[in-house]
């Protein structure tokens, strides 16, 4: 396990460093060192650090609560968006645009998102009270629930700049975003992060079951609010600035999980890992390709993430007991 950190953290830090060089124009690694060069150092510290910075605390994110929840729900197939946060965070920040308020403001749609995850995790965790399978259907409705108020939102939409917006925002990306945004989601990130750090011990007693967790002193309805908490935390802030970005809290877990085994603990931090390294490449991807417009990182992910989940999907069968 140390040894797939010490090479995922190796991986990370060089493409931390390639997206600080990536963009329409790729600067010299010498003019950066340097720092003599006043436009280097502006496109460096104001366009592109802000923007990899955000890169790393989404992806190290959604691959650390993509990891917790297969553990919590012992389901393949979980991802961040399963207790309905992305879809809150994403209907809160619609509901900030569509009134207008986003326009007195940069932040009010951040700070939105964090309240519409809020929002959604709580109504999540209300319903799903009865224990795991509760748990998954009710964030299932939750998610049905704050996509139906986007939709209304965009079949409303006052304007259509307004919808624009909102239809860009949805889609996802990392472009634009200012020191302002990672000061304010930053601490969020690092808290719920911490947060769903601390389940490895309860979710590798989980995987023995339900019952026989509780008989070693785990308390699943602390496991199920902390991992909540975490959740709306972490991946609100993150989702509720970069908007929508999918798949990649589904696809880290699996790409480590041959490398460190099935323990549930084992695989949390490699899953982070591997889900900054995946948003990192993702992000310099869509700088490079030169299509028109630059295309946006959440589709990106879906178009790079869905084979995988159909792959995951037909071999899931062949494994069942």
């Amino acid at each position: 396990m140390t040894k797939i950190i010490l090479v995922l953290t190796i991986l990370v830090a060089a493409a931390f460093a390639a997206s600080l060089l990536a963009g329409r124009i790729w600067l010299p690694p010498a003019d950066i060192l340097s720092g003599k060069s006043g436009l280097t150092s502006l496109i460096v510290m104001d366009i592109r650090l802000p923007r990899t910075i955000l890169a790393l605390l989404t992806g190290l994110t959604l691959g650390l609560s993509g990891a917790v929840l297969q553990g919590l729900t012992r389901n393949p197939l979980a991802e961040p968006g399963l207790l309905g946060v992305s879809t809150g965070a994403a209907l809160g920040a619609v509901i900030a645009i569509y009134f207008g308020v986003t326009a007195i403001s940069s932040l009010a749609g951040p700070l939105f998102g964090l309240a519409g995850a809020f929002l959604a995790c709580t109504l999540t965790f209300a319903l799903g009270r009865g224990g795991t399978i509760a748990l998954i259907l009710a964030g299932a409705a939750v998610s049905s629930l704050t996509a139906a108020g986007i939709a209304l939102a965009l079949n409303f939409a006052p304007n259509p700049y307004a919808a624009y917006e909102i239809m860009s925002w949805l889609l996802g990306s990392l472009a634009d975003k200012s020191w302002d945004q990672v000061l304010l989601a930053a601490p969020f990130i690092i808290l719920g992060g911490f947060l769903l750090s601390t389940t490895g011990r309860a979710l590798d007693a989980l995987s023995l079951g339900e019952a026989q967790a509780q008989s070693l002193g785990i308390q699943m309805n602390r496991l199920q609010l902390t991992v909540i908490l975490g959740t709306a935390l972490a991946v609100g802030a993150a989702v509720s600035v970069t908007g929508a970005i999918g798949f990649i809290g589904l696809v880290a877990p699996h790409l480590v999980r041959p490398f460190v085994g099935h323990q549930p603990s084992r695989i949390l931090a490699p899953s982070a890992l591997g889900g900054a390294l995946l948003l990192l490449l993702a992000d310099i991807a869509v700088r490079e390709i030169h299509l028109g417009p630059e295309i946006k990182l959440g589709v990106f992910t879906s178009l790079i993430g869905a084979p995988f989940f159909f792959w995951l999907v037909l071999r899931l069968p062949g494994k069942s007991p």
